[in-house]
């Protein structure tokens, strides 16, 4: 029964996002990488919400709720202030240059040469820290709720390296095949499927905790071992209180605004409008994502002491408190996030590579492709990136102090150098190219030596923002010293263009949004429930 509801409910999705798909959409290189600039907010908020959503976060975040507490939702609910933000300043820039990759801004601001230098840089972060956690992720879902080994008669490491490549197979072949405007369309429906499943998750889970009395098991989830219920996290906790001011805003603010694989699914919007109300029905999903990403770990503190490997409590959990057609909907809507992160990834690595590196290649050689021609080297590139990825992935089994804490950790070498020398390049005129594409690896060696070398005591969020800020004084000092009378041509202008073509009921929906994230912290904290 549960192989046969994971199939149903995967293949329910899936036929619903081809009846509705065009293939012209995939010959063209906006149509194959952008979706061809035709989506709704609809398709632009559920793309944003369930590329963020994968695996990662259903096992990572169960992980660290059921080994610590609810500090971890930080991630999540503290990016509402990030993504309004990035929907006020980053969107209306993006729109009002026609920008295909987030790349392209540096070309704008500095010269070609840093643009190429930081899409390097992300497909590196891609294959290293992205498309490998992904796989991981869904492989360890899948290999715990249908028992692989026990039923395959492997060892757990061959059922993971045998589901890795699986899944790596098929989200490959849905990339390629397909493009942006197919993820899109399979995103409306998880979305939806998604929100279901938050509802039911928390209705079994206090049945099977109060013993047949949801009520009952409402009252002991609140009432015993409280300190779970924390989520202003101290100094010892996965995500201290005071980092949501440091680092957290920061490397939110670059995820929600300058992440390629994200900002793509932004940029096939129809228009500015559209992108905001997208970015905006995103954030008000994020607020609600604890029901369904931490409450799962939340409720294993009650029902399962003893998990090993404590990465698996969200597929343990589901496996005791479901019914087997609803531990197959909980399957493939895990594989159906794992599957959208994993094919953004992908695309977005496409069109780094095509827009950011082939296409410069053959403009310096005079050298044209039509693009049909471009799209295939796109998909050819990303079947190479893919099979890197399946390499790698199985490996992330060995990794210290938790799959979350792991990425989090090393996305920081990628992302932070690059959110460094963008919002310089946006702050300031007398940034050179030199001292940008200086900082970048400056940012870089600084980070490996003091997380993976020397080990500093200090949290590293907090390390991002100092080194945020070090570094960030290096470039422009070193701007002022090399080239005292340097003043780039691009002036950023925070009106980015014309304020009729905003959405107007940003102000009023983005303060309720902020009001509510206020209050989930305020009820989850010493002063409300958590004691």
């Amino acid at each position: 029964m549960i192989v046969f509801s994971f199939c149903l409910f995967t293949g329910l999705v899936a036929l619903g996002s081809l009846w509705k798909f065009k293939t012209n959409y995939s010959n063209t290189l906006n149509g194959f990488f952008l979706a061809g600039k035709s989506n709704s907010f609809w398709m632009v908020g559920s793309a944003l919400l369930l590329t963020n959503l994968s695996a990662n976060q259903f096992i990572g975040e169960n992980e660290s709720v059921y080994i610590n507490n609810l500090s971890v939702i930080g991630w999540g609910v503290s990016s509402v202030v990030a993504m309004l933000l990035v929907s006020e300043f980053l969107l209306p820039i993006y729109f009002k240059h026609g920008f295909r990759t987030v790349p392209d801004f540096l070309a704008l601001r500095f010269d070609t040469k840093t643009k190429m230098l930081v899409s390097i840089l992300i497909l590196i972060g891609y294959i290293v820290n992205l498309l490998p956690p992904v796989l991981y992720g869904g492989a360890l879902s899948l290999a715990t709720m249908f028992d692989v080994p026990g039923l395959l008669h492997i060892s757990y490491w061959q059922s993971i390296w045998m589901l890795v490549w699986a899944l790596g197979i098929i989200g490959s072949l849905y990339s390629i095949l397909g493009g942006l405007k197919l993820i899109s369309l399979s995103d409306l429906g998880l979305g939806f499927c998604l929100f279901l499943l938050a509802l039911l998750i928390p209705v079994f889970a206090f049945w099977y905790l109060g013993n047949g009395d949801i009520w009952t098991g409402v009252i002991q989830l609140f009432h015993d071992k409280k300190e779970h219920l924390n989520a202003v996290g101290g100094k010892h906790d996965a995500v201290p209180f005071s980092t949501l001011f440091t680092g957290m805003l920061l490397i939110n603010f670059y995820y929600w605004g300058m992440e390629p694989y994200i900002a793509q699914q932004a940029l096939s919007a129809k228009n500015l409008k559209e992108a905001q109300k997208g970015m905006t029905l995103a954030a008000g999903g994020k607020l609600l994502m604890p029901l369904l990403i931490n409450l799962p770990g939340l409720l294993a503190v009650h029902l399962l002491p003893h998990v090993q490997p404590t990465a698996s409590v969200f597929p343990k959990l589901i496996v005791l408190i479901f019914p087997d057609v609803l531990i197959g909907f909980s399957l493939a809507l895990v594989f159906g996030a794992a599957m959208t992160t994993y094919t953004a990834g992908l695309q977005s690595c496409g069109s780094l590579f095509v827009f950011n590196i082939y296409k410069p290649y053959l403009e310096r050689r005079n050298r044209t492709l039509s693009e049909r021609e471009l799209v295939k080297k796109g998909k050819l590139f990303e079947l190479i990136i893919s099979i890197s990825a399946m390499f790698i992935a199985p490996f992330i089994l060995f990794a210290h102090d938790g799959f979350y804490t792991y990425l989090q950790t090393v996305s920081g070498l990628f992302n932070m150098p690059i959110f460094t020398i963008m919002i310089l390049g946006i702050l300031s005129r007398r940034v050179t190219p030199r001292m940008a594409q200086i900082g970048l690896f400056m940012y870089m060696v600084s980070y490996f030596v003091l997380v993976f070398v020397w080990k500093t005591e200090l949290h590293y969020l907090h390390l991002f923002a100092l080194l945020f800020i070090a570094v960030a004084l290096v470039i422009w000092g070193g701007s002022k010293l090399s080239q005292p009378n340097y003043l780039s041509e691009y002036q950023f202008e925070f009106s980015g263009q014309d304020k009729g073509t905003y959405w107007k009921g940003r102000y009023r929906i983005g303060t309720f949004l902020i009001l509510l994230m206020i209050v989930i912290y305020f009820v989850f904290s010493p002063l409300g429930i958590a004691q």
